[in-house]
């Protein structure tokens, strides 16, 4: 039963709870008219101390085509934060107006404080460096959906593995699934945090190889996981320009990877994907978009208790 439970960390749900949300994320897309008012009356709080388009959207979407309706900021300085208002404060005023909350915060740790003080469900939407547990789930599905299975992959992550949240989500995620191996390309420079290495891959003995080059591992895989560089985590823009090509996946990379790989990224991409590539069967990346918002859907209606 996930009525009235947060979501702020991947491992919050047992792997039972993410295959029914799953599940009902199949049911809808397959009759997305039989639900669209499953929400009639509820209200969804978007909460967005970060700039976002995608997440904000994907989630205003789902609570729309599920008949309920939407409230909040995606600019703190509109709201009541610029006068000084404290994270707990905002969240338990919003959380008096509307019966669920989606909040994306630029500071790592956020959400795990917020859910102490929110009285209703409250929905971690990323928060900094740290988690992106919605993108999670999305990613999980458009893997299941891809795969036909959540076991015995191997699966590359590609770009800036440092600083990319959705990156340590889906490992931690992926950490529960039987015979997975991670190929983890990044530079030097942005390898996966060692907090990942020994908390997550370490301890749960996971099978793992880090690596500087995809053309020497691309044909292995059967994820690819790319992820942009992403400028406004530098602190340094000589060290951005430096790094922000490392990765560019095109056709004649695509050569030697297998016919029925899955390439996913979590957008917006800038240049570490051509083009060219979008035609490609194998790119799942805008499909993976749209999974989002059915994803979405499931959760708001499970942790509302309507489903």
């Amino acid at each position: 039963m996930l009525k009235g439970r947060n979501l702020v960390d991947p491992r919050d749900f047992t792997t039972e709870e993410l295959d029914s949300i799953f599940a009902f994320t199949k049911e809808i897309i397959n009759r997305p008219e039989e639900f669209a008012h499953l929400c009639d009356g509820k209200i969804l709080g978007t909460l967005f101390y970060e700039p976002s388009t995608r997440t904000r959207f994907s989630f205003e979407a789902a609570m729309l085509r599920l008949g309920g309706k939407v409230i909040g900021f995606s600019e703190p300085g509109s709201s009541s934060v610029k006068k000084g208002e404290s994270l707990a404060d905002t969240l338990r005023t919003v959380g008096s107006y509307a019966d669920i909350i989606a909040m994306r915060h630029h500071k790592e740790g956020a959400p795990q404080y917020g859910a102490k003080y929110c009285p209703v469900p409250l929905i971690n939407a990323g928060d900094g460096g740290h988690q992106h547990p919605t993108q999670t789930l999305t990613d999980l599905y458009t893997i299941l959906e891809s795969k036909g299975s959540l076991n015995n992959l191997t699966i590359g992550f590609c770009g800036d593995l440092q600083f990319g949240r959705t990156v340590h989500s889906l490992i931690k995620a992926m950490s529960r699934y039987e015979n997975i191996r991670f190929i983890l390309i990044s530079p030097i420079e942005l390898q996966v945090p060692e907090y990942i290495k020994t908390e997550v891959l370490g301890q749960h003995g996971l099978n793992y190889v880090e690596g500087e080059r995809l053309e020497d591992v691309i044909g292995e895989l059967d994820i690819l996981y790319m992820t942009r560089v992403q400028k406004e985590r530098f602190f340094n823009e000589a060290d951005y320009i430096r790094l922000k090509d490392s990765y560019i996946l095109d056709l004649r990379k695509l050569e030697s990877a297998k016919d029925d790989l899955a390439i996913l990224h979590p957008l917006p991409r800038v240049n570490e994907i051509s083009m060219e590539v979008d035609a490609d069967p194998r790119a799942k990346y805008f499909q993976q978009v749209k999974n989002g918002m059915y994803v979405r859907m499931a959760l708001i209606a499970k942790l509302l208790g309507v489903r």
